[in-house]
């Protein structure tokens, strides 16, 4: 999917995006929170935190951080690979999908406001 960013347009959708989000009473992320939750529900499974550190080439520890304060929150799931028990296998969870589907309206409604 092709999208018209030219110019500031992208920015401008950016800015509405997160100006409803500060506004809502929503889960507020980081960008690079945001970053890993996308990745993880939008790339393919499974997820380790070294692929996710090697994907967003950061180190092990940004990510590591990260899944702590997304699991904390709910929004994803650590679970023991079985295939290699030395693995942890970072999971979605109903209240990430959820999440996700809401920041999605928030930012077609951003869209339909950029446009105006």
């Amino acid at each position: 999917m092709n999208m018209d960013l030219d110019g500031h347009r992208g920015l401008i959708l950016w800015m509405h995006t997160l100006t409803e989000t500060v506004r809502s009473k929503n889960t507020d992320l980081t960008s690079r929170q945001l970053a890993l939750l996308l990745r993880i529900y939008l790339k393919p499974q499974p997820h380790t935190v070294r692929g996710l550190a090697k994907a967003l080439n950061v180190s092990k520890p940004v990510i590591t951080r990260a899944v702590d304060t997304l699991s904390a929150q709910g929004l994803v799931k650590r679970i023991k690979d079985d295939a290699d028990k030395r693995n942890v296998l970072i999971q979605r969870t109903v209240k990430g999908a959820v999440f996700l589907t809401d920041f999605a309206e928030t930012m077609e409604k951003a869209n339909r406001v950029a446009d105006a």
